[in-house]
């Protein structure tokens, strides 16, 4: 068995990467990390069996772990979805990636199934500050519809603040795209990441941030500790890889009174800090049901292969 991960060339190391390697390694698979920016992609009626990287040909791999997230450019997702018209076996398809990249649109999968989100609001130019605030009080949260790692997520208390942002935003893209969220204020400064893998929860921690950020991620300085998997956890995490249709999420859960309001879901979340804090091995829990979903439809293309020869006998 061998797969790629594709994962954009970053100034230093990837720790998510690093640990995947070392894991797929651990149980004799084949593992390439694959720069997007390395490979080229050619559409003719020729069933290829395989793809340009590097400037040569190589053969198909039997999986491709994609870990771009938000940061899913159209060229990246060209890529994913020529490897699918392939039946290259994608870990998190195309269709799930763009499920969550547009939060918006998973905020909108999600409600529709009656989930807990925040109330949600997209803008649009000119904004009509009136409308946001009949419909959402301060202080509200505003969102650029793609981003990660806490990054283009604000916090507004009041109308000056709130224009000030959006006549920043203006300036320097007169097209943005912005969303308002009501502020969970049980929850400003701690949140809860969920570990999906397979539709079941396989690690949870909570986040705090240390210096009154309203944001908890781990990667702008926060800390976390491990946190019991409850009911609502488990059920709220299923359905959310379930209905964006991801084989690995990352869901943010946000405390509101006694239950959890949906924060955001992402196809490639990472996952220093919950080994770290936990103590589980994500890394080990990912290959393992990578290596059980490529050998499983392996088995039934031989069977349905096998079925075939016997027809056209």
């Amino acid at each position: 068995m061998n797969g790629w991960i594709i994962q954009k060339k970053l100034s230093g190391e990837n720790h998510e990467v690093q640990r995947l390697v070392e894991e797929f390694e651990k149980q004799d698979i084949k593992i390439r990390v694959v720069n997007p920016q390395d490979v080229d992609i050619f559409v003719d009626r020729d069933d290829r069996k395989s793809i340009i990287v590097d400037g040569e040909p190589r053969k198909l791999p039997d999986f491709v772990l994609p870990r771009t997230g938000s940061g899913t450019t159209y060229f990246i997702k060209a890529i994913i979805r020529h490897l699918e018209r392939l039946g290259v076996t994608m870990i998190n398809g195309s269709e799930a990636i763009d499920n969550v990249k547009d939060k918006l649109y998973s905020q909108q999968i999600l409600g529709q199934s009656s989930l807990p989100v925040p109330k949600t609001m997209l803008v649009k130019h000119p904004i009509n500050v009136g409308l946001v605030e009949k419909n959402i009080k301060y202080p509200m949260i505003v969102k650029t519809l793609s981003g990660s790692y806490g990054s283009g997520v604000f916090m507004v208390e009041d109308r000056k603040q709130f224009r000030q942002l959006m006549k920043m935003a203006e300036l320097s893209n007169a097209r943005y795209n912005i969303i308002i969220q009501e502020c969970i204020e049980d929850s400003l400064g701690k949140d809860l990441r969920v570990l999906v893998v397979n539709g079941k929860v396989v690690g949870c921690m909570m986040r705090q941030s240390i210096d009154g950020d309203f944001r908890a991620n781990i990667t702008r300085g926060g800390e976390a500790i491990p946190y019991q998997i409850d009911e609502d956890i488990e059920w709220i995490g299923g359905e959310c890889a379930r209905l964006l249709n991801l084989d690995i999420a990352g869901v943010d859960l946000l405390f509101d009174n006694d239950s959890y309001v949906i924060c955001e879901v992402n196809s490639a979340p990472g996952f220093k800090g919950m080994e770290k804090y936990t103590k589980i091995n994500v890394a080990e829990q990912m290959v393992d049901f990578i290596k059980k979903k490529v050998g499983s439809k392996s088995v039934s293309y031989t069977h349905l292969r096998a079925h075939e020869t016997v027809l056209d006998l």
